[in-house]
């Protein structure tokens, strides 16, 4: 079941780069367009995408710990730093712009979706248990 988490999270992974690559070229989709006619879409968006992209790293590392520090899954910190990144990164860019809600919701997603996968795993949640190795 991990190899099927590993493979889900990978295509979820190039679809958010294929939507962060056409955010930063100022291209247009259907998905934007979605985003754009739903209220609040871009803050509910970014809540999601990375909510649901933490769940998948973490299941996909089998919840995997730090050794030093027990309580953050090494998922939910290499997502963090790829979000941080990539916020930060629109304020240099000419079609982006930086905004902190877009961050703040990002950080809403990745927790609510590290204590969902938290809460899954311990359960047992296709056979995957929480490891600490």
């Amino acid at each position: 079941m991990i190899k099927f988490f590993q493979g889900v999270t990978i295509v979820f992974l190039l679809f958010i780069i294929w939507i962060i690559f056409s955010a930063n070229t100022g291209g247009n989709n259907i998905f934007f367009e979605f985003v754009n006619w739903l209220p609040f879409g871009d803050k509910i968006g970014h809540f999601f995408l990375f909510g649901c992209l933490t769940l998948g790293v973490n299941f996909a590392f089998n919840f995997k710990k730090f050794t030093f520090w027990e309580v953050l899954p090494l998922g939910t910190f290499l997502v963090s730093v790829f979000v941080l990144i990539e916020e930060l990164s629109q304020g240099f860019l000419p079609n982006r712009t930086l905004d902190v809600a877009d961050l703040l919701a990002d950080g809403l997603g990745i927790v609510s979706f590290t204590f969902i996968g938290n809460v899954l795993s311990k359960k047992g949640f296709f056979g995957l248990r929480v490891t600490n190795k």
